[in-house]
Parts: structure tokens; C-alpha cells; sequence
């Protein structure tokens, strides 16, 4: 008998559930939105709910996991065979073009950090975790361009993308972007010029 990946992959309850989650909690904040909605749009039963999910904090968990995988994905995807200069660039571009998408509205981890300011939370600790990944991501590629203040040029890029995340919602994007992509470009160029010390 042929073998199947069914038991491997999700089924399609858990797919409904997390992506009726996914558009809710990005669109109007975590705590606003519960569990019988996310039932009810979801078109599953309270019981498939609770077998997927045991409650809504698991849920939560796992909106933010499958984001972070999805984003880690996407910026492998970026940067794939460029320059470190390059790469970052090319971090740059995909934040700006995210920006400029319809419906976007900050960052889904921004969003949720300030749903959930207890550092002992996990929904806490989970966005903690990937803004570690996304620094340490960029720190890379800032020593790829000079090692020489690589760290401190990666938190600069991280706070001109908070800023710009947080900024694209309120302002008109494109302007938000170019001023975001400028800012980028004379990181880049600064870092790369550091001489030794």
C-alpha cells in the first residue's frame, strides 16, 4: 500500500482555524477577537477547536510561530546568493515592499509585544525570540560587510525598520519606504567605510 504524508500535514480544521486566526489577530489585535468568532468564521466545531488548539494562548503561540517561519523563510529567500551589502539591501526592499501591501498594519510582533508587555509571558518571551533571530540575522550580514561595529550597525537597522513598520500604518507608505530605503542605503555605505579601531 502506497504511504501517504497525511499524518505529517495538517489537517484542514487546524489550516482553517489558523488562518481565519492569523487574518483577525493582524487585522484587530489579539485580545479583541475570541475564540467563539474564531470558531464560528473558522466553520468548525468548539470541540475541533479544543482538539487543535487547548486554548487560545496555544493559538496565539502558533500565529506567531508560523509568522516567524514564514518571515525567516523570506528573508533566506532575500538574500540568497548576494553580497552582504547587497543582502541587507535586499532586507531593506522586502521590509518596504511589506510595508506597501494592502491591509498592512505594523508589525505582527510589535503588535502583539504591546498585547502582552509580562516579560514571562510566552507570547512575550515568542516575539522576543524572533527579534533575536531578525538582529542576529542582520548582525551577520553587517560583519559580512565589516566587522568592525557590526553589532551596533544591526540594532540601528532594526530600530529604522521598527520605525518604519511602525510609521507605514499611520503615514502615506511609499513615502515612509523611500525615507526607510535612504536610511538603509547610508547604513550600508557608513559600515561599509568604518576602518578599524
Amino acid at each position: 500500500m502506497a504511504r501517504t504524508d497525511t499524518a505529517t500535514r495538517p489537517s484542514e480544521a487546524r489550516l482553517r482555524l489558523l488562518t481565519t486566526a492569523t487574518r483577525i489577530f493582524y487585522a484587530e489585535g489579539i485580545h479583541s477577537v475570541g475564540v467563539d468568532r474564531i470558531i464560528a468564521e473558522s466553520q468548525v466545531t468548539r470541540a475541533t477547536f479544543y482538539r487543535h488548539f487547548p486554548g487560545k494562548e496555544d493559538l496565539v503561540l502558533t500565529y506567531l510561530q508560523e509568522i516567524d517561519r514564514a518571515l525567516r523563510s523570506q528573508v533566506d529567500t532575500a538574500v540568497a546568493g548576494l553580497l552582504p551589502g547587497d543582502a541587507v539591501r535586499a532586507v531593506g526592499a522586502w521590509i518596504a515592499q511589506g510595508i506597501q501591501s494592502p491591509g498592512f498594519r505594523g508589525c505582527a510582533f510589535l503588535n502583539a509585544v504591546a498585547e502582552y508587555p509580562d516579560p514571562d509571558h510566552p507570547v512575550h518571551r515568542a516575539v522576543l525570540a524572533h527579534r533575536q533571530w531578525f538582529l542576529d540575522t542582520v548582525n551577520t550580514l553587517m560583519a559580512g560587510i565589516h566587522e568592525t561595529e557590526a553589532e551596533p550597525a544591526a540594532q540601528h537597522f532594526v530600530m529604522l525598520r521598527d520605525g518604519a513598520m511602525a510609521a507605514g500604518c499611520l503615514l502615506d507608505p511609499t513615502l515612509i519606504c523611500a525615507t526607510f530605503l535612504r536610511g538603509v542605503e547610508g547604513l550600508v555605505r557608513t559600515h561599509a567605510a568604518r576602518q578599524p579601531s
